[in-house]
């Protein structure tokens, strides 16, 4: 899936939360990581992934420091604060039920 638009509304938040949950990482590695663990049938475009970093800064689930990427370059580093990890964790108990009442409809429809 390479069209951003076939998300859920909010699934962005949740895949770069739990993708931060493990550690800060800058936007390339995050992109990556949510690429590699989805098999390659997510990828998350520049164009995509900065704005929602940028509103999760805003929002205060994230913030960032400057440092130095793997390929010495600078980069920004995200982390979750405390706000992020609450949110994660009540974005994936939605998506959860979310998940649940799709896969109800379309055992019984």
């Amino acid at each position: 899936m390479t069209d951003n638009s076939q998300l859920l509304p909010g699934t962005l938040f949740m895949l770069i939360l739990r993708i931060l949950s493990r550690g800060p990482l800058h936007g390339y590695a995050i992109a990556r990581r949510i690429q590699v663990a989805s098999r390659n049938d997510l990828q998350i475009e520049d164009g995509s992934l900065y704005p929602a970093l940028n509103r999760m800064l805003v929002k205060g689930w994230v913030k960032a420091e400057w440092g130095t990427s793997e390929n010495n370059r600078r980069a920004r580093f995200y982390s979750l604060t405390r706000e992020g990890r609450q949110q994660l964790e009540s974005e994936a108990a939605e998506f959860d039920k979310l998940i649940r009442a799709i896969q109800l409809v379309m055992r019984t429809a």
